[in-house]
This record gives C-alpha cells, structure tokens and sequence, in this order.
C-alpha cells in the first residue's frame, strides 16, 4: 500500500474553542480532558478500508436529531488525493445514521486553512424504528478512505482554500 497522508489534532485552542461554542454544557477544563484523550483516526484492521474516526465525547442522538462534531483532527495528504467520509457501517445499519452532506469530502488543501483544516461531521439520526443512538466516547462514528482522483486536461483551477463547508464556491 502506498502510504499518502498521516493524521494530526489540530490545536488546542482550536479543539476547545470549538467544543465550548458548540456544546456550552461542557466546561474548559473538560474540553481539555476530551483533547488530551483525542485518538486519531486508525484502521481496525490490515485489511481495512477506512480510518475509523472517535467521538470526542459521549452522546444520544434521538430519532430525527442532528448534530454536529469537531473531531479534533485534522489530515496533511499528498496533492491528488482525497478524504471521503462515510458514516461507520454498523451505526448506519442499526440507526439509519447519515452524514448531512452524504459524504464528506477532504481536500488536501484543507489542511492548510486557518482553522488548521479541521474536520467536522454532522450527523442525523434517521431511525424509522425510534432507535435513539448512544455514543461513548471513543467510539468509532465515521470512517475515512482516502482515493486518488485525476482532473481534466484543460483544468485551470488557480484559487486557494480557506475553510471549509462551501468555502471553494464563495
């Protein structure tokens, strides 16, 4: 296997500044605890397609619930190659677990935005069955497999990222 990318935390500040903004319940000194604990993404297996990425906390997802994860975790990879993220098999065949945009897409520019190309997923609980979804944490939520992908030959593309979620279209 050819090895093209190697995964990092972003910043503390960043993971914590996060964390507090988008889950007011938790506290510094407890956002430090998560960071301190972050595991990067890993493959379960030498067989293993994807890099298992971890919840950096527990939580429930109620049925039609939606929320949103900073990971902490950010991937430096080599030009022409990209993250895919795809919701854990498991949790997507007992819950319905879906990633808002479908797929989450990880360009190799990303890592260098300002905010240190740090990876987020959204996730809804589309359980029909009224199945709340209980994460500890630590627990594997989505999986990265990384591709390599081709452009056209008349490609011109010139401009430089910075963030995420749409920001190439701005």
């Amino acid at each position: 296997m050819r090895r093209v990318a190697q995964f990092f935390k972003v910043s503390e500040e960043l993971f914590l500044q996060a964390v507090t903004e988008g889950f007011p319940q938790y506290a510094q000194e407890e956002a430090r605890q998560m960071y301190e604990t972050l595991k990067l993404p890993e493959r379960a297996t030498k067989g293993s397609a994807g890099y298992d990425f971890f919840a950096p906390f527990s939580f429930e997802l109620p049925p039609a619930a939606t929320i949103k994860i900073p990971t902490g975790i950010r991937v430096k990879m080599e030009e022409d190659w990209v993250l895919k993220l795809y919701p854990r098999s498991g949790l997507g065949f007992k819950y319905r677990l879906q990633m808002n945009n479908t797929v989450g897409i990880i360009d190799s520019d990303y890592f260098y935005s300002d905010n240190e190309g740090h990876i987020f997923v959204k996730l809804t609980n589309d359980s029909n069955e009224g199945k709340i979804l209980t994460v500890e944490q630590g627990t594997g939520i989505v999986q990265g497999i990384f591709l390599e992908y081709g452009i056209t030959v008349d490609d011109r593309a010139e401009g430089i990222r910075n963030g995420g979620f749409g920001s190439t279209t701005k």
